[in-house]
């Protein structure tokens, strides 16, 4: 049984069935949301779903056969994990009280899709190792915002109260700046206090959009190469002394065969 799950698990197929039935999971939860579809198909819905329960649970119970005994190396990983808590979620009865938490459970099982296609786990892995370098990132554009607001404040205040009365307000109205969300009629607004207003809104355009930004995208593509790397050199590690018995017995059996087929033959 062990030997048959292992192979299972392994084949691309089984992998391509499986993000089928995600994909599959995601189309009914999306028609779940008109009432009029669930009025008519409500029950097949309904059966789709548990249906797909049913196999991310053989699917779960493959798994854990394949590493049996070393139930460490399932659930050891991360991504596994993941899987596992999502079918633990997805048992909850969609009734009672439990109802809400049962349909976000069903929910997460479209997020199985990143978890199950390798170049999207090497993104959020990538995203995840990038937190801590974006601390620094999101310390300086904080020190930035602190400082256009207070100036913001002093300069538009009197003019402008709408947009810059206090320091909450003027953050607010630097972060509407920094998504580029109408951000020039705030600038026009300050404008016809003084024509020069204009040099504010650019420079912090210019720092905290284009500066900020590519400091983001530069500590990512730096953790992306990293998280690479690693990847390789996992994919290189040396093979162990228990997969080269493995190897070695298997290639006797399949020489004891050929030598017996001669024979026949």
């Amino acid at each position: 049984m062990k030997k048959f799950a292992q192979n299972l698990v392994k084949k691309p197929a089984f992998e391509y069935f499986i993000v089928g039935l995600i994909l599959l999971n995601a189309v009914i939860l999306g028609l779940e949301t008109s009432p009029e579809i669930m009025a008519q198909y409500g029950t097949w819905l309904e059966w789709g779903n548990s249906l797909i329960l049913g196999v991310f649970i053989i699917e779960a119970a493959l798994k854990i056969t394949a590493v049996a005994p070393q139930f460490k190396r399932y659930f050891g990983n991360g991504w596994d994990l993941f899987d596992f808590s999502v079918v633990v979620l997805s048992l909850i009865p969609a009734s009672g009280e439990y109802a809400m938490i049962a349909r976000l459970a069903r929910l997460l099982r479209v997020a199985r899709l990143i978890s199950t296609i390798p170049e999207l786990r090497l993104i959020i892995s990538t995203l995840v190792r990038s937190i801590p370098s974006m601390g620094h990132v999101l310390m300086l554009m904080g020190v930035i915002f602190y400082i256009y607001a207070v100036a913001g404040y002093h300069l538009f205040s009197a003019h402008d109260p709408e947009h810059w009365r206090n320091l909450g307000i003027s953050l607010l109205t630097l972060f509407r700046v920094v998504t580029l969300e109408d951000w020039t009629d705030v600038m026009y607004k300050a404008m016809e206090m003084h024509y020069l207003s204009w040099m504010y809104f650019v420079s912090f355009v210019v720092v905290g959009t284009f500066v900020v930004i590519n400091l983001f995208i530069a500590v990512v593509l730096n953790n992306l190469e990293q998280a690479k790397a690693e990847q390789l050199e996992d994919l290189q590690a040396p093979v162990s002394r228990g997969e080269i018995l493995r190897e070695l017995r298997q290639t006797q059996k399949a020489l004891v065969r050929l030598q017996e087929k001669l024979k026949r033959e």
